[in-house]
């Protein structure tokens, strides 16, 4: 069993570079099916969700050729299949983001319902209920999702009950080879949804307005193959910040690879508690805090405060000088983190999707468990400033979506180290 071992009391400094968007190279990844021959994405992250969807593809009949650490050249122009299988989506929910493009190159797709994260429901109607707009027929049976639209995919009016970003992508996906316009009403707004578009467009389809709640998509008969460089990653980056915010020494850390705008309301609201951050080319300067002040957050779609950074705020609301509320509307599930975080020394009660939180003058390093990707590296970003060892295990949830996440933090000057113990639970 692999965990993370990190030493508290040891001040962070010099500079860190975010990988590439976990949750835009996926999607860009399924996007690839759309156009069959050659496509290259560069500054890919290295990580297992990457991996999964790799599989997916292969499956399907692509090939994939890692032209460097970070640089994918995938050539889908023998794929013949529309099933993304159970057992690779059941690893991972972006998976089903193949749908909509399957749909658009074969006009058919058979998608295993899906996987992932233990976040609550994560129900894709909104998905269904988008591409029924578009023209296709759904039925469900022995677990898995048939969708066709063998009769040509046709532009429609859709208004999303949710501003949902999967729903967003699919229908995008989706559009881009149907007869006539499109037009997404309250789409999620994510910087994820504009590096999408903009590779679409690359690729010779007609997408406007990504990045905001109305998206026009005309569609096109073809589109073409294309090079695209991944945008970084805000989420790792945020997580650099609160690392850098409770322990950086005295010059603070660099946070850089990333778009500082695509964090605006994490860096207002970190700000108000405190936080020096400084803008700087291609990332942000931040410091350590000497006092936290008490802030109340809520998790909303983009621009509002992310809920992949509700557990990352929540070590740093646990040691603030005062009370805070944490409201999570995202998924009713996240707040599965606090009971760990508890086991550190934190004095926080959940009521329904409410955080109490009241700030404690120090953690204490204990063995805690990852109960999902962010909340695993929120742990061991509170194990930085914990008395003694914190132990953090079921770490497979921070490979997920974390690149070399041991090592970027040694190079900042954490004692931290990844090892393999025995499983306590064998006998």
């Amino acid at each position: 069993m692999d965990i993370i071992r990190v030493e508290g009391g040891h001040a962070l400094a010099g500079s860190v570079c975010v990988s590439g968007a976990k949750n835009s190279a996926l999607k860009l990844m399924a996007a690839t099916l759309l156009a069959p021959g050659v496509t290259t994405l560069q500054n890919v992250p290295n990580i297992s969700d990457v991996h999964v969807m790799g599989k997916v593809l292969k499956r399907m009949g692509a090939t994939i050729e890692v032209a460097d650490e970070h640089s994918l050249v995938i050539d889908t122009s023998n794929v013949d299949s529309w099933e993304a299988p159970y057992e690779l989506v059941a690893k991972m929910r972006a998976s089903t983001a193949v749908m909509g493009p399957l749909l658009g190159r074969f006009g058919r797709a058979k998608i295993a319902m899906p996987g992932g994260c233990n976040l609550g429901a994560r129900k894709i109607d909104m998905h269904i209920l988008g591409l029924e707009a578009l023209g296709v027929k759904f039925d469900t049976d022995h677990g898995y999702i048939h969708a066709d639209a063998s009769e040509g995919l046709i532009g429609a009016n859709v208004t999303l009950e949710f501003a949902s970003v999967g729903a967003t992508e699919n229908l995008i996906m989706a559009a881009v080879r149907a007869r006539g316009t499109t037009v997404i009403d309250n789409a999620a707004r994510e910087p994820e949804i504009v590096d999408l578009a903009n590779m679409l467009n690359s690729m010779g389809a007609k997408i406007v307005g990504a990045g905001t709640p109305v998206v026009q998509i005309e569609g096109v008969k073809e589109l073409h193959p294309t090079t695209h460089r991944v945008i970084g990653d805000r989420i790792e980056a945020g997580t650099f910040i609160v690392a850098g915010a409770l322990a950086a020494g005295e010059d603070g850390i660099e946070v850089r690879g990333f778009n500082s705008n695509h964090l605006g309301m994490v860096i207002k609201k970190f700000e108000l508690m405190g936080i020096d951050i400084e803008h700087i080319e291609g990332g942000v300067r931040v410091r350590r805090a000497e006092r936290i002040l008490p802030v109340d957050i809520q998790t909303l779609p983009f621009p509002g405060f992310p809920t992949d950074m509700q557990a990352q705020a929540m070590v740093l609301s646990a040691l603030a000088d005062g009370s805070s509320v944490i409201t999570e509307n995202i998924f009713e599930n996240r707040f599965m983190f606090a009971s760990e975080l508890v086991r550190m020394g934190a004095d926080i009660r959940i009521e329904s999707h409410h955080a109490m939180i009241h700030g404690v003058k120090g953690f204490s390093g204990a063995q805690v468990v990852s109960p999902d990707l962010r909340g695993g590296a929120a742990l061991v970003v509170a194990g930085l400033v914990a008395d003694g060892y914190t132990e953090v295990s079921a770490i497979h949830h921070i490979d997920r979506g974390y690149e070399h996440f041991v090592k970027k933090l040694e190079d900042l000057g954490a004692c931290v180290q990844r090892a393999t113990i025995p499983d306590p639970t064998d006998e």
